[in-house]
This record gives C-alpha cells, structure tokens and sequence, in this order.
C-alpha cells in the first residue's frame, strides 16, 4: 500500500512501479493491499488509480484490482446494458467457469447491479439460444459418468441431427447443457464411432448464428477449456488491430487459473511475437509481456 502511494504521490505517477507491484500478487492479495491502502490513507485505491491512470492501463489495472467474481459479473452487466448484446461475453464466460463460479457470479451481479443475473439475459435473448444460456446459469451439472446413457445419449444426439431432416435442437440443448464434462467427453467419442464425424461437425451443420457459437463453445470447453481459451485469443490478435476487450478479460480471468496451460497449447510464443510486432501497444505491451514473463518463470 505504502510502494502504491509513493507511486501515486506528486507530479505523474510511477506506473512501472504501479505496474510491477499489482502483476507479482495475486487477486487475493491484492484484496488485502486495497484494505490496507483504505486503512491507511483514507481513500479507495480503486478510485485513486483511476485518477491517475488513462486509457487501456487503467482498463487493465482496475480489472485486475477487481474480485475475480466480480469482475465476471461486471463484464455480464457490460455485455447485457444498453442497445445490443455482446454475445461473445456470454458465449465465453458462461460455458467455461465452473459450476460452483456461476452461482457465485450470479449472486454478486444481483448485489452489485440490482437485478437478476437470468432476467436481463432472457429480455437480450430469445428462443434455443436463450435456453440453453439459462441452462447453462443454473450452474448445476450432473456429476460423474453415468456409464448406462453413454451410448443412448450418443443416438440421441444423431438422431437428433445427422439422421433426420430438420434438427431437434432442444435434445442437443439439454445433453450439452446438463451433462457433466467426463461424461460428455465419452459421449462425443460414441458420437465420432457412430457418424464418422465429431460432435462440432454436426453442430456446424445442423445450428447457425449465436446457438451455433454457443453449442460450440460448450463442446470446447469440455473437451479443454485451456484450448478453448487458447483459440480465442488467437483470434483477438489475427486480424488488424487487436480485440483489446477479449485480450484483456482473458489475461485477467485466466492468469491465476490456466495460463500456463494456454501457453502450453502454443500460444505464448504466438503472444510474444504479436506483442513484439506492436500489434499490443504501450503500457498494455508492458503488462501483457510482464504477466506472461512471470509465468514462464513459474514454469
């Protein structure tokens, strides 16, 4: 707290120590250093680095300082206020954290927002897409493998699909949205035997728009959630300029979870490279490369 004000104090402000001081703790710590900070100096460090901080740095470093459950229901509320909808949040955050983090998530977003987390989706979306989104909150899959229902669920799901005209998407909705990962995995292995094919071929095939991406992102997840991540930031980074709000919610939800892991599947040479060609620019360059230096150090 004591570095954090001497940072702050006088004349501009010492970002690299500001920098270098939040990225080396962890999102609990750093809890405990805004408590201090408040303890000590009267003040909320969110707020005081907010006054003296701009643009994407401060973006990055509020996010960091916010708490991790938190933080995925501000970035819900964001997705879900105003005109439109930015599906991709949903999309990414919902089918990807655990069962036991959504029910979190939505009880701060009722604390924080004064609203239901379940209300303000169904008024943004409609029909299948809307349903297994809900599914998909309840955060409340089976446990285990239940070794009877593998291959029924595998019939289903090409009876389902591949094997009739037209597709019956509320079976898709409810295996994929209630079945527990181990159990899909197994399911989607009987599913290749049967049809030649995977899973996401027949969801390719069968869905279009936000319940095809949706579908998809479930079948990633369980299947690696660290690949899933992995491919989405790719993705941020390919085309010109970068997709700073995805970068960003990624580096920060993942950083203490699995960000070794997305490394491994081939992206931490593709990030130094990109944030070396300068398609990351300035201080987000520096924290980006800082975090994922710390991690290669780690492994």
């Amino acid at each position: 707290a004591e570095i954090l004000h001497r940072a702050m104090k006088g004349i501009g402000t010492d970002e690299d120590a500001v920098l270098m001081l939040l990225t080396a703790r962890s999102n609990d710590q750093r809890q405990e250093i805004k408590a201090a900070y408040k303890k000590a100096y009267g003040k909320d460090l969110v707020s005081a680095l907010k006054s003296e901080l701009g643009g994407l740095f401060e973006s990055l470093i509020v996010a960091l300082m916010t708490p991790t459950v938190s933080y995925d229901a501000s970035q819900l509320h964001k997705a879900l206020k105003g005109a439109g909808t930015d599906d991709d949040v949903l999309i990414e955050i919902l089918p990807s954290r655990t069962g036991e983090h959504v029910q979190e998530i939505v009880k701060v977003y009722k604390k924080e927002f004064g609203g239901k987390l379940e209300k303000d989706i169904c008024s943004d979306t409609s029909g299948h897409y809307q349903r297994l989104l809900v599914i998909l909150l309840q955060g409340s899959r089976e446990e285990g493998i239940d070794e009877e229902n593998i291959e029924k669920d595998s019939k289903d799901l090409y009876a389902a699909g591949e094997d009739k005209f037209g597709t019956d998407e509320e079976t898709f909705i409810t295996i994929l949205g209630n079945r527990s990962a181990e159990h899909l995995r197994r399911v989607f292995d009987a599913y290749r035997k049967l049809s030649g094919s995977d899973i996401e071929d027949s969801i390719k095939g069968e869905t279009t728009g936000n319940l095809e991406n949706l579908m998809l992102a479930v079948v990633k997840c369980v299947k690696s959630i660290p690949e899933f991540f992995a491919e989405r930031l790719y993705k941020s980074m390919r085309r010109a300029g970068t997709d700073d709000d995805t970068l960003m919610r990624i580096m920060v939800s993942r950083s203490e979870v699995d960000m070794l892991d997305i490394r491994a599947n081939g992206w931490g040479s593709l990030l130094m490279v990109c944030a070396f060609s300068g398609i990351i620019a300035g201080s987000f360059h520096h924290i980006v490369d800082t975090k994922m230096t710390k991690l290669q150090l780690a492994a």
